[in-house]
């Protein structure tokens, strides 16, 4: 999925207000852009939208359009998805229930969006206050979360999943408005295993993983299935807070990671580590972490949690787009985020990069920004929870997804404000070449040779 701000004025990116650090002096329209065009654009991009998910194939949308005609496909999607009253809530000014927020995270950049939207002044044209909050771990991120301290956070994908049912903590409905980033993680090993590139060799090796409800623990045991080791008997996976990593792995406590970035890259610029391969190399357009709230914040202060969303948004778009990349690296790497050298931040946002190797890689999608959370991602998700045991029982894979990734929020938020999700995976997707169909999710868990199930 992509997104275009295009139809945006630019305050949405530097408001006239805004006297932060970075646009301090900054004249306006630095950078232009066409302006919004009425509900027409609006509209449109939302049948763009949701077209796309329903017929992913652009030779069946073709034959659907030829068949029906575009007006009527537009009529008949009102009617089914009425969206109305949620694009409302999303794209008026309406008073805040609560101007004054609190925002966890990692100092990954995973958390790009959520981060550079303060610098950048995202949320203080939203009217927010925004603290953004840097915490130790992830087990840190949701107990705060669940106890008020944190009014939403940057959260790894899976774990609203499992607060949501009660996996690891008390049961809490929690909902994710938007995935933070795409792509964005990779597998670093240790200088010295720079001759086994074969993960058939690593059996025995120490890997970490930033938590065990984290898509690194996922892809990791995958990547390792597909090559026939059995992760759990085969390796060691142990959970190592992601600042801590390239410490581990210069003492020589493990061998390698599956890790967010800029956290492979560090390992790099250290020269203590190599980047394996990228994880977009197993599958490509996977889900990484999230911004996520509990249920009852979003309930408490809709108005609140709307412009918080809206603000990402922006932030998101404006990430997306490959002229922002240095900018928006400069604008994070120092201490308040995630103290980093700028230049292990840019390589990173920027997909140019050294890998450890003597060889300088180039691809621009290393990490992207596409917030639209897609309940195929909670489906596919589940199957792996189960499939190592972290889940028991009968599982009912399309409610859950659908409580907990909010699609109808992302889609009346994107719509409100012009934005539209381009074809992705609502419909399946593949992962080192086997397919998986989020409406079969039981025969995909059935397939697989080596799981604890």
């Amino acid at each position: 999925m992509s997104i275009d701000t295009s139809p945006f004025d630019d305050t949405a990116v530097h408001p006239h207000s805004c006297q932060c650090a970075l646009h301090a002096g900054q004249s306006d329209g630095a950078k232009p852009s066409a302006p919004l065009e009425g509900d027409a654009v609006i509209q449109n991009a939302v049948n763009a939208a949701v077209m796309a998910n329903i017929f992913p194939s652009d030779l069946d949308r073709r034959r659907v359009l030829k068949a029906v005609g575009g007006a009527t496909f537009a009529a008949a999607l009102m009617d089914v998805l009425p969206l109305g009253h949620a694009a409302e809530a999303f794209a008026q000014t309406r008073p805040l229930e609560k101007t004054k927020l609190a925002i966890g995270f990692i100092p990954i950049t995973c958390a790009t969006p959520i981060l550079m939207a303060k610098p950048l002044c995202f949320y203080e044209k939203q009217g927010l206050d925004v603290s953004l909050v840097k915490t130790a771990g992830w087990a840190v991120i949701r107990d705060k979360t669940l106890n008020g301290e944190y009014d939403a956070a940057h959260m790894l994908a899976p774990m609203p999943l499992a607060i949501d049912m009660g996996i690891g903590s008390s049961p809490v409905p929690y909902r994710i408005g938007a995935i933070e980033n795409v792509n964005g993680q990779a597998i670093t090993l240790a200088l010295k295993h720079k001759d086994k590139r074969n993960p058939r060799q690593w059996k025995g090796m120490k890997l970490a993983v930033p938590f065990d409800y984290s898509m690194h623990n996922y892809l990791l045991r995958y990547y390792l299935a597909e090559a026939g080791l059995d992760p759990d008997r085969d390796v060691q996976i142990r959970v190592v807070p992601p600042p801590e990593m390239v410490a581990n792995l210069r003492a020589g406590n493990i061998d390698g990671f599956l890790a967010p970035d800029p956290v492979n890259q560090r390992a790099v610029y250290d020269k203590v580590g190599f980047i394996h391969l990228l994880s977009k190399q197993i599958w490509n357009g996977h889900p990484c972490c999230s911004f996520a709230s509990s249920d009852a914040f979003a309930r408490s202060a809709p108005n609140s949690y709307a412009a918080l969303l809206r603000a990402l948004l922006y932030s998101t778009a404006y990430a997306q787009k490959p002229q922002n990349r240095k900018q928006i690296a400069s604008a994070i790497a120092p201490a308040a985020y995630l103290n980093q050298p700028e230049t292990v931040v840019e390589q990173v946002l920027t997909g140019t990069y050294a890998d450890g190797l003597g060889n300088v890689k180039r691809d621009p999608n290393r990490v992207a920004f596409n917030p639209f959370p897609y309940q195929a991602f909670g489906v596919w998700i589940l199957t792996q929870m189960k499939r190592w045991g972290q889940i028991k029982g009968d599982v009912n894979y399309q409610a859950i997804a659908a409580r907990v990734f909010q699609e109808s929020d992302a889609l009346a938020a994107l719509r409100a404000n012009g934005m539209a999700a381009s074809a992705a995976p609502g419909r399946g997707f593949t992962i080192m070449g086997k397919p998986f169909n989020p409406a079969q999710p039981a025969a995909y868990l059935n397939s697989f040779r080596i799981k604890r199930t």
